[in-house]
């Protein structure tokens, strides 16, 4: 079996905001020269999450709606006393910080309209990584 790492920097420039990178991970599993296995997704950040959907605007700015909704910063959530972000903890918690993608025949296997995409809940941040783990033959 083989395994490959390749590490995603990158910044972001709001609060909220979702970032595609869909062509970043299907160059890693190319890269990789894994046939057949799976692709691992993975945000090392407590107030990310890692979400696949379509990327099409209107739609994008749904989702951003419905997590405004769901995680609100204005809840007055405990952990606000510390550091003013628990709704971007709480949502990565609920949402999930990684997402498991199989390799077939040397392609990352997603739907026609799934993008992975990295859901930022803290930003702007000027460091963020995701780690991409390929594992296969």
């Amino acid at each position: 079996m083989n395994v490959y790492f390749r590490e995603l920097s990158f910044s972001t420039r709001k609060r909220r905001e979702l970032v595609d990178i869909t062509n970043q991970v299907e160059k890693t599993v190319c890269e990789s020269g894994v046939r057949n296995g799976m692709c691992l997704v993975y945000a090392p950040h407590a107030t990310i999450a890692i979400i696949v959907n379509e990327h099409e605007v209107g739609l994008m700015s749904d989702i951003m709606a419905k997590i405004e909704r769901d995680f609100s910063s204005s809840i007055g959530w405990l952990h606000d006393r510390i550091d003013d972000n628990a709704d971007a903890h709480i949502a990565s918690a609920f949402i999930g910080s990684s997402r498991i993608f199989p390799i077939i025949n040397g392609k990352l296997i997603r739907g026609i309209w799934q993008n992975i995409f990295v859901l930022e809940l803290d930003g702007p941040r000027s460091n963020r990584r995701i780690i991409v783990e390929i594992m296969g033959e």
